[in-house]
């Protein structure tokens, strides 16, 4: 038998490391952050969580400076905006990395104040001036005076400053909450749990209003879930940004009452709730009242006959 070793161009050839192998070898982290389509939804969320976090961190930090040279209430102003800027911005990192426009996200520029905003200024409008005339019939609301600082021109600038305050509001809570996280968490969980999951955020976070209460919460919840609605059906944020807005503007400045337990200083009217809490929702306001879930049913009923076609996603 020739036991002689077999010559060097015989030998079996190495074999090459496949995707496979790759995979096994790769970290722990890389494998519970990666997958086969890329980074994995709530990685990616985070990710734009922090990036939110570090820009609020660094205005907050630039408005401390300011603070001591700007009244009270521009303060608020620039504190709301500075919210606004620290959701979107990153944003525009995240479209970037997901390599799509960042319109996809909810706020398309091309249909920036356009008919679904308007109309959904309308329908805010509408159906808190519903509301306050059912508390209105039901005794639980006077409408007051008009507030005695308030005369002239000075009417129309508190109008036009809580129009714009709650604008920015309606940008910031919609976009963090609708937008970019209603995105990626959708790409993970689908719509629906998405949205489940984020109105339940959105109703917690208004516990840290002062004079909220658990019923506030529920309502606060369930009207981010319509919101959803909103978005799923019309196709962007700009209708749920209209209803917002003009929601918290007639609560605050037209009605004069409590809205999420806030008073606003500047408001137009002494106006005035008075009853059981059940149907005024005492400091909470018109939004701890029963009668706000009736209007949240009668909004999602409406608004799902006006809007049958789902164009989000689609």
């Amino acid at each position: 038998m020739d036991n002689r070793p077999l010559p060097p161009s015989s030998a079996e050839p190495e074999t090459p490391a496949t995707a496979d192998d790759a995979k096994v070898t790769a970290s722990p982290l890389r494998n519970a952050l990666v997958g086969p389509d890329g980074i994995y939804a709530l990685p990616r969320w985070l990710i734009y969580l922090a990036m939110a976090w570090i820009v609020f961190e660094v205005e907050t930090w630039l408005l401390v400076s300011l603070e001591p040279h700007i009244n009270a209430i521009w303060s608020q102003m620039m504190i709301e905006a500075s919210r606004m800027v620290a959701v979107i911005l990153p944003a525009f990192v995240m479209a970037r990395i997901e390599s799509r426009p960042f319109g996809d996200f909810g706020l398309p520029a091309r249909r920036a104040f356009g008919r679904n905003f308007w109309v959904g200024t309308f329908w805010g409008i509408a159906s808190l001036s519903v509301l306050m005339l059912a508390l209105r019939v039901f005794g639980a609301f006077s409408f007051g005076s008009l507030a005695l600082s308030f005369h002239g021109a000075r009417i129309w600038k508190f109008a036009a400053y809580y129009a714009v305050f709650f604008l920015v509001t309606g940008f910031f809570e919609d976009f963090l909450m609708r937008g970019y996280s209603q995105w990626v968490l959708s790409r993970g969980v689908n719509f629906w749990p998405a949205a489940v999951l984020l109105s339940f955020v959105f109703g917690a976070i208004h516990g840290g209003n002062p004079g909220e209460a658990k019923t506030g919460l529920v309502a606060a919840g369930l009207i981010g879930f319509f919101l959803c609605l909103t978005l799923r059906r019309t196709g962007d944020l700009w209708w749920a940004v209209g209803f917002h807005m003009a929601w918290d503007w007639g609560e605050s400045y037209l009605y004069s009452v409590p809205d999420s337990g806030t008073m606003v200083p500047g408001h137009l009217l002494h106006s005035s709730l008075h009853g059981p809490v059940w149907l005024t929702g005492g400091t909470v306001g018109p939004e701890g009242s029963y009668l706000v879930f009736v209007v949240i049913g009668a909004l999602w009923v409406l608004f799902d006959r006006a809007y049958p076609e789902v164009k989000y996603g689609a």
